[in-house]
């Protein structure tokens, strides 16, 4: 094995050097390592001379695994009689300015979320604002009203009630609901609208819950729930209805 070591050692990474004075062998300044990065235009902006040194060679090994007390023998031995580099020489590497890295707080997070959800929408959910309804029948799991806001049954019918009098839209449901049940419809998307030129609340919306509620129709509505944003928001409704109704003796006057 042959190790070469020179005064001035250029690599690819880091250099390292020792400023300072020999005593009984041991350096009493510390070392400090410098990026080989600007090397030559310091070495051109000071007019720093560039001294060469024979190379020492070294024993080979022989292929055999040097014990960790070997290798720093054979360190000792290539760095002897080494001189210190004078201090006039060195020279001062201008101070790195540090990155200093912004971590978002609570408040950081919330404001980031809010220009989203203002500029594209992202992060809006129906179900969690105060015009969001729901309802189900007797015995209908709650997964059910859950899937049915989400959308995982498809639109078979719908109608909208927009500029007609609650007189106007309680006989058009009638008939909507009478030709859904007739054709055996499941799935059908009443709008309604959100109702926000009301002086107190949505009159057609509010109107709606309380035929599904205590309407004719209350025996076939399985579930009902407000709309995802792309089929209207809190301005329509989902509606589930079952295939036959519900007997009398299950209905429950506070429910569907």
């Amino acid at each position: 094995m042959v190790m070469t070591f020179r005064r001035h050692i250029k690599t690819n990474h880091f250099s390292c050097h020792s400023n300072g004075v020999q005593s009984g062998g041991v350096m009493k300044k510390k070392a400090t390592c410098k990026s080989f990065r600007h090397l030559k235009r310091l070495l051109r902006e000071n007019d720093l001379p560039v001294e060469n040194f024979p190379a020492v060679r070294i024993p080979d090994s022989g292929g055999k695994v040097l014990t960790p007390q070997q290798e720093k023998a054979l360190f000792l031995k290539a760095v002897e009689g080494v001189i210190p580099l004078k201090s006039v020489n060195a020279v001062a590497m201008p101070p790195r300015r540090l990155q200093t890295r912004h971590l978002p707080n609570e408040d950081d997070n919330s404001l980031i979320c809010l220009e989203d959800l203002i500029e594209n929408g992202r992060g809006f959910h129906v179900a969690y604002t105060p015009e969001y309804i729901e309802g189900k029948g007797h015995d209908v799991p709650h997964e059910m009203a859950r899937r049915l806001h989400q959308g995982q049954f498809a639109i078979q019918a719908h109608i909208d009630l927009h500029g007609m009098t609650v007189r106007q839209a309680r006989e058009a449901v009638d008939k909507f609901f009478h030709q859904a049940v007739r054709q055996g419809l499941r799935m059908v998307l009443i709008v309604h609208g959100r109702g926000l030129s009301s002086p107190v609340e949505p009159v057609l919306k509010s109107h709606l819950v309380k035929w599904l509620h205590q309407g004719s129709w209350r025996k076939w509505v399985m579930a009902y729930t407000s709309a995802r944003i792309c089929d209207g928001g809190a301005g329509a409704t989902y509606i589930l209805l079952r295939s036959r109704p519900l007997p009398k003796r299950l209905r429950n006057p506070h429910r569907i």
